[in-house]
């Protein structure tokens, strides 16, 4: 699965991307590549990764103090053992090393960008939470997580979110935000989620996301607002004294200028805008340009900042700082698991029906990065047709949807569906699936609010209500 030449020159617009919209690196997809990337691992090496999320599910519950203390050395020491191990005794692993670091950069860049301007927003909703008002909130948050992403809908709904929660906040309350805000609205728009934004780059056509994820989206928003408004509805008033004007104020609307380039440098590369020359090239440097707009745009954002913004939302790097270190980690530690997974897909996509792509690319997605595990079950879909994954033209045929001889009447695009909607919808299934599943996360936590640990979100939340949800969302789109 190599992808063409167009969107190795974009890799920092897709890297962008993923750091704008999900919690894990890009680096997969090219890890699993040909040539000097064809190194297939063994796999004892990625045992570092499942000890890592082994100790990310049980540190704060078991043994907290240990974990505050030591998380940051913990993933440098099992992200440097990986890292060493592919140096050492890779061929090309040091290049391979430079793609996962000039991925790590250009997710922290813009997570941290992002992180810093909406936290100079202060939207203050003076009004007591009801199980309606709540809801409006999902829903507006849905819709905004496709012009901004999930990291930048997330950031500036979660604090608001709170507040007019304040004396009736549980922890249904933050777990639902992050299904709904922080991962599955950013469906409906290539900006929305990694995965998306990657098949775009590739040769699926802008709107397709909408014309064919829509009833998808607005079918497992409409379920899990219902299921939250019935939770809420059980929760009562806010035990809260506070006296409440109805009004909404905007503090530190100078911010919302930042968010334009901010998200604009994005798209400034050929792979996405046709002609327009590459920064890397016409300023002859290899990496860096849009990380350096980024960070300057973030700095420019704090060192301006409404004060009285910053206040308000008690803004401090803790989250960001949490992020960039278990990041670090994650972001090394997955690469042979996801060379092994992408080998295992290439190698058995002619067994794979529509069902299988569906749950193997969701369950993956839960605890490893959307964007490759798209790509790399794209690659083998397409197989099953005939196609090339490196084709922009045969990704586009693929998206309008061809019959295949050997899947009968089944078309090309509802393999496309299936995987699109898996690859996005999964990453609620955990804290680690999206970035901002964790920001948020940290965030209620300095509100000092009932946040469920790791394996409580997993067993109390997503077992019993995502999986359902999509379990009939397969049943009714990819089964029936």
């Amino acid at each position: 699965m190599k992808p063409h030449a167009g969107f190795l020159k974009g890799g920092m617009a897709t890297a962008a991307m993923t750091a704008l919209f999900c919690a894990a690196p890009s680096v997969a997809f090219c890890a699993t590549g040909g040539g000097e990337h064809s190194f297939l691992p063994p796999v004892w090496l990625a045992l570092p990764f499942v000890l890592l999320l082994l100790m990310i599910a049980t540190g704060p519950l078991f043994y907290p103090k240990f974990w505050e203390h030591n998380y940051q050395k913990i993933a440098l020491l099992l992200g440097g053992g990986v890292s060493l191990y592919y140096a050492v005794a890779v061929a090309g692993g040091l290049r391979q090393l430079e793609h996962t670091l000039e991925e790590y950069i250009s997710f922290i860049a813009l997570i941290a960008s992002l992180f810093v301007v909406a936290g100079g927003i202060l939207i203050r909703i003076e009004r007591r939470g009801t199980p309606a008002l709540n809801a409006l909130l999902l829903l507006f948050g849905a819709v905004l997580s496709n012009l901004v992403g999930t990291t930048g809908a997330s950031m500036l709904l979660i604090r608001p979110y709170l507040r007019v929660n304040e004396g009736r906040l549980k922890p249904f309350h933050i777990v639902f935000f992050i299904f709904i805000v922080s991962n599955i609205g950013g469906a409906l728009t290539p900006i929305g989620d990694p995965p998306l934004f990657l098949g775009f780059l590739r040769g699926v056509p802008f709107f397709w996301v909408l014309e064919h994820l829509w009833l998808p989206w607005l079918a497992t928003v409409v379920l899990l607002v219902a299921i939250f408004f019935a939770f809420d509805v059980k929760t009562g008033r806010s035990k809260s004294d506070a006296a409440y004007s109805g009004r909404i104020t905007l503090t530190g609307r100078r911010n919302f200028i930042y968010l334009i380039p901010l998200i604009g440098s994005i798209f400034l590369d050929p792979a996405v805008i046709d002609g327009f020359p590459s920064l890397q090239e016409t300023l002859h440097v290899p990496f860096g340009i849009r990380e350096v707009i980024m960070l300057t745009i973030a700095v420019v954002a704090y060192k301006t900042a409404n004060q009285n913004a910053l206040k308000g939302n008690e803004f401090n790097f803790e989250p960001i700082k949490e992020v960039a270190f278990l990041f670090v980690g994650i972001f090394a530690t997955m690469i042979p698991a996801l060379q092994l997974i992408g080998a295992y897909a290439q190698s058995h996509a002619a067994d794979f029906t529509v069902t299988k792509f569906y749950w193997f690319t969701g369950l993956l997605s839960g605890v490893l990065d959307n964007a490759p595990t798209y790509l790399n079950f794209l690659a083998g879909a397409m197989g099953k047709f005939g196609l090339d994954a490196g084709s922009s033209a045969d990704i586009a045929r693929f998206a309008h949807g061809i019959s295949s001889s050997v899947e009968g009447d089944v078309e090309s695009s509802l393999y496309l569906m299936a995987i699109s909607v898996a690859a996005v919808f999964f990453g609620a299934m955990t804290y680690i699936g999206n970035a901002p599943n964790f920001m948020v996360k940290n965030i209620a936590e300095q509100t000092d609010a009932d946040v469920p640990s790791f394996v409580e979100y997993i067993y109390r939340y997503s077992i019993p209500v995502l999986l359902p949800v999509f379990g009939i969302i397969w049943f009714v789109m990819f089964n029936w």
